[in-house]
């Protein structure tokens, strides 16, 4: 009995746990948390979050490592902190394995921490985003993988934790409010403990 009890108030913690932090980490840069976000690009010790768009067919959904169709993307590139505001930073996209260029911004200075431009993307496959930092004569860079017209988009992990998370907190609420599924809940586990 006693092991039942504690199921019964492991099951109440975890409902109340699902239910008020997922949501939140689902929100958070755009359904990643910031530890295993792989839109972020450490360049020496500044960060920099990439972030690409399809506004015409896929509205505010963010992408990162695959575009999931050809056509037109708003890439943007925003820094974490204010210090690569006044170092000069340059931008490329190359189609690969050949390198070739498709995209370029030349060595700047982005005062407002975020640049953006539109590329159209014409051709499927894999790309490479360059990242490149020039400060005081030296140039340090870094990349992101990135494939386009995968065709591939699939749900958005920040909706699927919000369904899991509604799904939990309704079963846990169904839970405590309806005394024959209540019952079964009970009957059930405690066929498991036995």
């Amino acid at each position: 009995m006693r092991n039942f009890k504690m199921i019964k108030t492991s099951l109440a913690a975890l409902g109340l746990l699902a239910s008020s932090v997922l949501p939140m980490a689902a929100w958070a840069h755009g359904g990643a948390s910031v530890d295993t976000d792989q839109c972020r690009v450490q360049i020496g010790p500044h960060l920099v979050h990439f972030t690409a768009y399809q506004p015409q067919l896929a509205g505010t959904t963010e992408y990162c490592n695959s575009i999931p169709d050809l056509g037109q993307a708003v890439v943007v590139f925003d820094y974490e902190g204010k210090a690569l505001r006044n170092m000069t930073v340059e931008f490329e996209i190359t189609k690969e394995p050949e390198g070739t260029r498709v995209f370029y911004a030349p060595p700047s200075t982005h005062a407002n921490g975020t640049f953006n431009s539109t590329i159209n993307f014409t051709e499927a496959g894999k790309y490479r985003v360059h990242i490149t930092l020039v400060n005081e004569g030296q140039k340090v860079d870094e990349h992101i993988a990135l494939s386009v017209g995968s065709g591939q988009s699939g749900i958005p992990t920040s909706t699927i934790v919000v369904v899991l998370t509604l799904l939990v907190a309704g079963g846990y609420i169904t839970y405590l409010s309806n005394a024959n599924f209540k019952n079964a809940v009970d009957k059930l586990l405690s066929k498991k403990e036995a």
